[in-house]
C-alpha cells in the first residue's frame, strides 16, 4: 500500500517538473521571439529612416546641381549625354542636334551671346554612385552649328584629342553642358617640342591658329600648324580661370620654353645658331636634314647689296663617307627643301656657295641653311663667311690688254685658239695629238685625250659633267618629284611651282599680315587682275571703316575707293 503511494506521488512530481520545464521553455520562446521581432522592426525602421536620408540626401544634390548649372549658365540650364563623333574641321567649335537649338533658345541661350559648353567624359560606373569629374577628363569648347543628327555631338579634331587623350572608347559618351565663361586676359603656354621659337613671327603665326578657337582651358594642346609643319604647345595656366573665352579679347601671350635642348635632334626642325666665321661640326644620315640659321645685320647687308662684300656659305665633307647638298634660304621661308630655297649647291665632295641676293633691298636679315644627306651617313664642317670683293680697274685693264689679239696670231684647226703664227705648226701638232674638242653641240671646250672620256653631256637638259657626277645630277634634277598638292614635275619646274603657284604654299598676307598658305587662284577675275591668292582674295574681303568717311569698304578695295572718293593718290 505504501509502496503504491510513494510511486503515485513520484509521478505526480515528475509531472509537475516537466509541466515546469515546459513553461518555462515556452516562456523562453516567447521572449526570444519578442526580441526578434523587435530587432526585425528596429532594422526596418533603421532602413526606412537610412532610405528617407538617401532620397532627401539625393535631393539635396540634384538641387545643389541644378543650382551650380544654373549658376555656370547664368540661368540657362542645359545638361545632355551626347554620343561623341569626330569630324573634320579647325578650331574648337562643336556640332550639336537640332533638338538642342531649340531648348536653347527656350532657355534663353541666343540672347546672352556666344555660346560656351563644357565637355566631359561619362565614365562606366554604377549608376547613382557619385562620380567626381578629372580636370584632365573635361574641356570646353564653342559650338559651330546644330546640324548633328539626333542623340550624338560631332568634335573636331582638338575637342577630340583633349577629351579622350590617349584612349578612343568602343562608344565614347560625353556630358554637354552649357556654361558662362569669362573673358581671358592672361595665358601661358609651352611647347611639347624645340623648333616653334625659330618660326619668323612665331607669335603672329599662334594668333593665327587661335582665330578658330572660341575658348582656351588649362591642359588642353593647342596644335599650331605652319605649312606642312605642326607644333603642339600645352596651355599651363589662364587667366581669370581655368577655362577662358577668347573671342573678341586682348589676351597677353607668355611662351615658355621647352625642356628639350639642343641634342639628338637631327630628325627634328630646329635651326642651330651659326656665327659667322666660325666653323660648326655636325653628322647627317642619308634622306635627312639639319638645319642652322645665321643672322646678317644692316651693315653687312649694305655691304653685300654694294658689292664689295659678298656671302660665302662653305661645307666640307669626309671623302670617305657619304655626300651632301646644301639649300638656303630667307626667311619667311625658315626650312628650306630640295624645291622650296632660294640658293642651293649639289656639287659632290666638299662645296663653296656664293650667295647673291636678287633683292638689294632684302639682304640683310635671318638665313637658313639646310644641309642634306644625300648619300650615306656624311661627317661635314659647316661656316659661313662674309668675304671682301677686291676689285681694281689697273688689274682689269692690264687683263683686258693682256687679252688682245695680235696681228701674228692664227686660230688652231684644233682647238680654236689663237697662237702665235711662228709657232702654230708646232702648237697644232702637239694639240692634235693630246687635245680633242667635245663635239656636243654648244659645248666645244678642249679636253685631255685621257680626260675625254670622263666628260658626258646630260640627254635631257645638256649640262656636262664628270662621268661620276651624271648620277647625281639625274636623281636631283630629272628624278620626278611630287609637291604635297598632287602635281608631279621635276626640280627646275617645282621649285618654280612650289614658289609661285602651288596651294600649299606659304605667303605673307597684304591684309592680315600672318603668313598663311596661298591657296589656288580667286574666283574672282578682278582679284586675279591684282595678282591675289585664293586667301587674300577672302581675306580681302573682309570690311573696315574708311579713315576718312567712315563706310565700310572692303580691305581688296580700300585703295580705289580712296583714290575714287577722297581723290588721295
Amino acid at each position: 500500500m505504501d509502496f503504491e503511494l510513494r510511486k503515485a506521488r513520484e509521478k505526480l512530481e515528475r509531472e509537475q517538473r516537466e509541466r515546469v520545464q515546459r513553461a518555462k521553455a515556452k516562456a523562453d520562446r516567447e521572449r526570444r521571439a519578442k526580441a526578434e521581432a523587435a530587432r526585425r522592426r528596429d532594422a526596418l525602421e533603421a532602413s526606412h529612416r537610412e532610405r528617407r536620408l538617401d532620397a532627401a540626401r539625393a535631393q539635396e544634390e540634384a538641387q545643389q546641381k541644378m543650382e551650380e548649372v544654373m549658376q555656370l549658365g547664368k540661368g540657362v540650364s542645359f545638361s545632355h549625354m551626347f554620343e561623341a563623333l569626330p569630324y573634320d574641321g579647325p578650331g574648337d567649335k562643336i556640332k550639336l542636334p537640332p533638338s538642342s537649338f531649340k531648348e536653347l533658345s527656350d532657355e534663353g541661350a541666343l540672347d546672352k551671346g556666344p555660346m560656351y559648353f563644357r565637355l566631359s567624359k561619362v565614365s562606366d560606373r554604377v549608376p547613382g554612385a557619385p562620380q567626381e569629374q578629372d580636370a584632365d577628363e573635361a574641356t570646353c569648347c564653342g559650338v559651330l552649328e546644330f546640324t548633328a543628327r539626333e542623340g550624338s555631338a560631332e568634335l573636331t579634331p582638338h575637342v577630340w584629342n583633349n577629351l579622350f587623350q590617349g584612349d578612343s572608347p568602343d562608344v565614347p559618351l560625353i556630358e554637354v553642358r552649357y556654361v558662362s565663361l569669362p573673358k581671358g586676359t592672361y595665358a601661358k603656354l609651352k611647347p611639347e617640342g624645340v623648333g616653334f621659337s625659330d618660326l619668323p613671327n612665331h607669335r603672329a603665326v599662334l594668333e593665327t591658329a587661335l582665330r578658330n578657337h572660341a575658348t582656351l582651358s588649362e591642359n588642353d594642346i593647342v596644335v599650331v600648324n605652319y605649312g606642312q609643319l605642326q607644333y603642339k604647345l600645352k596651355v599651363l595656366e589662364l587667366k581669370p580661370a581655368s577655362s577662358v573665352s577668347v573671342l573678341e579679347t586682348d589676351v597677353e601671350v607668355d611662351i615658355e620654353g621647352p625642356d628639350s635642348v639642343l641634342d639628338n635632334v637631327e630628325n627634328e626642325h630646329v635651326l642651330v645658331p651659326l656665327e659667322t666665321g666660325k666653323v660648326e661640326s655636325g653628322v647627317v644620315e642619308e634622306g635627312r636634314f639639319r638645319y642652322y640659321k645665321f643672322l646678317l645685320d644692316e651693315g653687312m647687308g649694305e655691304k653685300v647689296a654694294s658689292g664689295r662684300a659678298s656671302i660665302e656659305v662653305k661645307i666640307e665633307t669626309d671623302t670617305r663617307g657619304g655626300d651632301t647638298d646644301i639649300y638656303v634660304s630667307r626667311h619667311p621661308l625658315v626650312f628650306p627643301t630640295q624645291h622650296r630655297h632660294e640658293w642651293s649647291s649639289h656639287e659632290m665632295g666638299s662645296k663653296i656657295l656664293i650667295l647673291k641676293p636678287r633683292d638689294a633691298s632684302l639682304v640683310s636679315g635671318t638665313y637658313s641653311i639646310g644641309v642634306y644627306g644625300f648619300k650615306g651617313t656624311t661627317n661635314y664642317q659647316l661656316s659661313v663667311a662674309i668675304k671682301d670683293v677686291i676689285t681694281s680697274q689697273r688689274i682689269g685693264e692690264q687683263a683686258s690688254a693682256s687679252s688682245s689679239v695680235d696681228v701674228d696670231s692664227v686660230v688652231c684647226k684644233n682647238c680654236k685658239r689663237y697662237i702665235s703664227s711662228r709657232t702654230s705648226l708646232l702648237h697644232e701638232a702637239y694639240c692634235v695629238r693630246h687635245n680633242v674638242v667635245c663635239t656636243h653641240d654648244g659645248c666645244g671646250v678642249v679636253l685631255r685625250k685621257e680626260e675625254a672620256a670622263d666628260h658626258v653631256h646630260c640627254n635631257k637638259c645638256g649640262q656636262a659633267f664628270q662621268q661620276r657626277e651624271m648620277e647625281k645630277h639625274m636623281k636631283v634634277f630629272h628624278e620626278p618629284l611630287q609637291c604635297p598638292c598632287g602635281v608631279v614635275l621635276e626640280k627646275e619646274d617645282m621649285v618654280q611651282h612650289q614658289s609661285s603657284t602651288c596651294p600649299l604654299r606659304l605667303i605673307v598676307c597684304r591684309f592680315c599680315g600672318d603668313t598663311v598658305q596661298a591657296g589656288g587662284e580667286p574666283l574672282d577675275a578682278r582679284d586675279r587682275l591684282r595678282d591675289m591668292c585664293e586667301h587674300e582674295s577672302i581675306c580681302g574681303s573682309r570690311t573696315a571703316p574708311c579713315d576718312s568717311c567712315g563706310r565700310s569698304v572692303m580691305l581688296k578695295d580700300m585703295d580705289i575707293h580712296v583714290i575714287a572718293v577722297h581723290q588721295k593718290s
